[in-house]
C-alpha cells in the first residue's frame, strides 16, 4: 500500500493537500443530510456515502454522529450567533427592537431559515439532538447575550426573550398559524419589540 512518494497512508485518509476540501465536503453533506432526514434518520454511513468518502473519514474528522451534528449545526446556526453584537450595537433602551428585527430577519431569509428550521425540527424530535442544540445556544448565544445586559437575573431575562422570539418563529414559520403566518414582518417586529424589551431591561 505505497504511493508514488514511497510513503504509506492509512486507509480512509486523503492526502494532506486534499484534507481541507474533504472535510468541508463532509460537513456540507452532513448539513444537507440532517436537514432532509432529521437527526434520527441520518447516519454516519449515509453522510459518507452522499459525500463520496469512506465512513472512517467522517469519524476521523468529526468523531461520533453527535459530534458531526454539532459541527453541522454550529455552521448552520452561525448567523444567529451574531445576536450578542446586536445587543452591543446601540443603546440598551432600544435593544428589544434591534433583537426582534435581527431574529425575524434570519427567519425571513430563505437561505438562513432552511438550516435553522432543520435544526429546530431535529431538536424537537430527538433528545440527543436537543442536548447538542441546548449546549450550543447556551454557550455561544444565551450566555453571551446575558453578559451584555449587566443585570443580576440576566440569564432568565434572556431566556424569556428567546422564548418569546422562538415561540413566534415556530407559530409563523413552522406551524404557520394565521394571521401570524401572513402578517407583514414589520408589524411583527413592532409587536414583539416592546415585549422583548420588557424581558431584557424591565423591572
Amino acid at each position: 500500500m505505497s504511493d508514488t512518494g514511497g510513503t504509506t497512508r492509512r486507509r480512509g485518509r486523503p492526502p494532506r493537500t486534499e484534507s481541507g476540501d474533504t472535510r468541508d465536503r463532509i460537513l456540507t453533506t452532513a448539513r444537507q443530510e440532517f436537514s432532509e432526514h432529521g437527526y434520527e434518520k441520518t447516519s454516519v454511513r449515509g453522510i459518507a456515502k452522499a459525500a463520496g468518502v469512506d465512513p472512517a473519514l467522517v469519524h476521523h474528522y468529526f468523531g461520533t454522529k453527535e459530534q458531526v451534528f454539532e459541527a453541522a449545526i454550529e455552521i448552520a446556526f452561525a448567523p444567529a450567533l451574531e445576536a450578542p453584537d446586536v445587543i452591543a450595537d446601540g443603546p440598551l433602551d432600544a435593544v428589544g427592537e434591534r433583537l426582534a428585527r435581527f431574529i425575524i430577519g434570519i427567519w425571513e431569509n430563505p437561505t438562513t431559515r432552511k438550516p435553522v428550521l432543520a435544526i429546530v425540527r431535529s431538536a424537537v424530535n430527538n433528545d440527543t439532538a436537543a442536548a447538542v442544540f441546548r449546549r450550543l445556544i447556551s454557550a455561544q448565544l444565551l450566555n453571551r447575550v446575558a453578559a451584555r445586559l449587566d443585570r443580576p437575573d440576566a440569564e432568565l431575562r434572556v431566556e424569556l426573550a428567546a422564548a418569546q422570539l422562538v415561540g413566534c418563529a415556530m407559530l409563523r414559520y413552522v406551524i404557520k398559524v394565521e394571521p401570524l403566518a401572513s402578517a407583514d414582518p414589520e408589524q411583527i417586529v413592532a409587536r414583539l419589540a416592546p415585549v422583548v424589551q420588557g424581558h431584557l431591561t424591565g423591572p
